[in-house]
């Protein structure tokens, strides 16, 4: 295949005009417009991308579900449904996050989420769902008195022997674990497993001190930044500054337009830089009307794109990850900011840039085609036009 005619968004978070060669699944090279192309278009598919950005497929790293169904409803229905979804709308490889619930269902969960993967893999090309690359486990490793919409009445401390039994049933697939840095356990189950998976702090009370210990342990990354967590105060700015403080921490960013105020998101972005991950947070109602649904067992009610607890905790996002990078655009992040925070920032920030996250040889041919005015997407391409 050959995407001619476009702007194709590089490595370098640039914008150039150059055609992407494609064999199957996989990019082969990329040519500059005046180049002879290394195939013959008699031969090869051509899409052509006049008028159009070209951007990487989008990798959300923290939602829980959409179009009607929860990642933790623990099905292999609702495990295509949420990739099916996913698809139509962008992102073309998923990171679902579990909540705080029973051991024995997170059991489940990432068994289920094993056998999918297993069946994509022995597909030679899927064009029907997001690639399934990773879990996120939020939860139970967190704070009772920072829950937000978690169950407390699941909650346990960081424990080595479940993050080895999780990683070996869902078969490698866990990727990132949220916890509270101040948990009893917590230092010591990062420092043992850095290496094997991304620990992101979340739900928690933790003080810069204790913030810094578990970043300097070993933790990389921050669930849903300014969400159950302690302010930015300036005697004690917490997990906020100490994320500052590690070049190396990325920090998850809903930019929905109701959980970061615009002038928030864009002092985010310029204190972090080039490591915010832009996540939807989705829950099963996005993509669905107004009405009453649930999260992690607990009844949410959704009223004008905001959904929320009985006491008014707000459960998440209704908001798919590619309107919320456009939102974050309105908000007046250069373009090219937000998507590399809805691209590459979220495959680095959980091992998988290898494959994922930019246009370049050798890495996954899933495309993003967006009409230059409206930012809309005009066609999603992953190994092939969808």
């Amino acid at each position: 295949m050959i995407i001619k005619n476009g702007l194709v968004f590089t490595e370098e978070n640039t914008f150039l005009p150059l055609s992407v060669v494609t064999q199957g699944d996989k990019i082969t090279s990329l040519v500059s417009g005046n180049t002879v192309l290394p195939v013959s278009e008699n031969d090869t598919p051509v899409i052509d991308a006049a008028g159009c950005y070209v951007i990487p497929g989008l990798t959300d790293v923290h939602f829980h579900g959409c179009d009607g169904y929860d990642f933790c409803d623990n099905s292999m229905e609702a495990v295509k449904a949420i990739a099916a979804f996913s698809l139509k709308n962008g992102v073309t490889s998923i990171c679902p996050a579990t909540m705080t619930m029973p051991t024995e269902t997170l059991d489940g969960i990432c068994q289920t989420a094993a056998a999918f993967s297993s069946e994509q893999a022995q597909k030679h090309m899927d064009t029907d769902f997001a690639d399934f690359v990773g879990i996120h486990m939020e939860g139970p490793f967190i704070s009772r008195e920072k829950k937000g919409a978690q169950n407390e009445a699941y909650i346990l401390s960081p424990d080595g022997e479940l993050v080895e039994h999780w990683m070996a049933l869902s078969d490698g697939l866990v990727k990132l674990i949220s916890l509270a840095p101040e948990l009893p356990n917590a230092l010591p189950c990062i420092e043992k497993y850095k290496d094997k998976v991304t620990f992101s702090l979340a739900h928690t009370g933790a003080d810069y001190a204790t913030a810094k210990a578990a970043l300097d342990a070993g933790a990389s990354h921050v669930t849903h930044l300014y969400n159950a967590m302690p302010p930015f105060h300036h005697r004690d700015s917490g997990v906020i500054g100490a994320a500052s403080d590690t070049p190396d921490c990325y920090v998850e960013l809903i930019c929905d337009g109701l959980h970061i105020s615009a002038p928030v998101v864009r002092a985010t972005f310029r204190l972090f830089e080039n490591r915010v991950v832009l996540i939807s947070d989705s829950m099963r109602a996005t993509g669905k009307p107004d009405g009453t649904y649930t999260l992690g067992g607990q009844e949410v009610t959704v009223v004008k794109n905001k959904a929320t607890l009985a006491d008014g905790t707000i459960a998440g996002s209704v908001t798919p990850l590619f309107q919320c990078m456009k939102t974050a655009v309105s908000m007046g992040i250069p373009l090219e900011t937000a998507i590399a925070a809805a691209t590459i920032n979220p495959c680095r920030s959980i091992g998988i840039d290898n494959l994922y996250g930019s246009i370049t040889p050798g890495k996954k041919a899933h495309f993003l085609l967006l009409d230059k005015e409206t930012l809309d997407i005009r066609h999603i391409i992953k190994g092939q036009l969808l």
